[in-house]
């Protein structure tokens, strides 16, 4: 398959497919409990049951630049948060989002930027990416759709190692079991593991749909860390995201980790728009 040209502003993809892309994001997190909705000039991301910003925001936003419609748009934004009992926060991407000085004017506004990091696209098939046999003696696992038997123990191993990986705080375990117990079952989700000696030490996921794969939650376990066990899975993420016909394969990385993103670029991907702001609107 093909893959963006990394010759080409943005990779030559339209406005069109940027929409797609940062909707197709959205879309992927959703579970039972957690919807998407479009609303003709952003995506809006609900969660009935979780409260935390990241399950509640607005992305895709291409709203008008004219000042004072963009203010009657930002309240209606406002009224459509309050109304949910939500905190307003926007993902907004530079290169991406309209108007084209989103960030600034959100800030104006009384939003902060929480962090952010930056999207980054597969423009060249992953070096190394026909090598199945994963370094260091581990084993390799790939789960997809998971029957109801499978799914408790996959979901609690998944959680631990991501937990471990991105320091996610203990209290939250039960909840990401939970919200990964809803994905397990998805066909169009895959969960990839790394074992050694019969130890989960490593993981990745991916969500392909539509002809977009958004990989996600690459992670290693901190004593397990330096033996290539990322570099391998993402390159699987991948080949396996091309094997499947897919020419639009994706994923985020904090805009801290230098590390990350000199790895993926390794491998293939290029960072597209520039870094993203993740603008939470300050308590009253």
């Amino acid at each position: 398959m093909a893959v963006p040209d990394p010759r080409a502003p943005l990779f030559g993809l339209d406005a069109e497919k940027l929409r797609f892309l940062e909707t197709h994001q959205v879309r992927a997190v959703t579970i039972p409990g957690r919807g998407w909705r479009d609303l003709g000039d952003a995506v809006m991301l609900y969660s009935a049951l979780e409260t935390e910003p990241f399950f509640n925001r607005l992305a895709a936003v291409r709203w008008p630049s004219r000042p004072d419609v963009f203010d009657a748009r930002l309240a209606e934004a406002c009224d459509l948060f309050a109304a949910l009992e939500r905190r307003p926060y926007v993902w907004a991407v530079p290169g991406l989002s309209e108007p084209e000085d989103l960030i600034a004017r959100l800030a104006a506004n009384g939003f902060v930027d929480q962090g952010g990091g930056y999207d980054m696209v597969l423009v060249r098939p992953p070096d190394g990416a026909t090598s199945t046999r994963p370094p260091g003696g581990a084993v390799l696992e790939h789960w997809n759709r998971s029957t109801d038997d499978e799914i408790p123990a996959r979901a609690d191993t998944l959680a631990a190692v991501i937990g471990d990986s991105f320091e996610v705080p203990r209290a939250r375990h039960s909840n990401l079991v939970r919200e990964i117990g809803l994905t397990l079952g998805r066909p169009d989700f895959h969960a990839y593991m790394l074992t050694v000696d019969g130890e989960p030490v490593a993981t990745g996921q991916r969500y392909t749909f539509d002809g977009a794969s958004y990989l996600s939650s690459i992670g290693t376990r901190p004593g397990w860390r330096g033996r290539g066990f990322g570099a391998h899975i993402t390159r699987l993420l991948a080949a396996d995201s091309l094997a499947d016909g897919v020419d639009l394969i994706y994923l985020g990385v904090y805009s801290e980790n230098a590390a990350a993103i000199r790895l993926y670029e390794r491998l293939g991907f290029s960072i597209l728009g520039g870094r993203s702001a993740d603008m939470l609107q300050k308590s009253k």
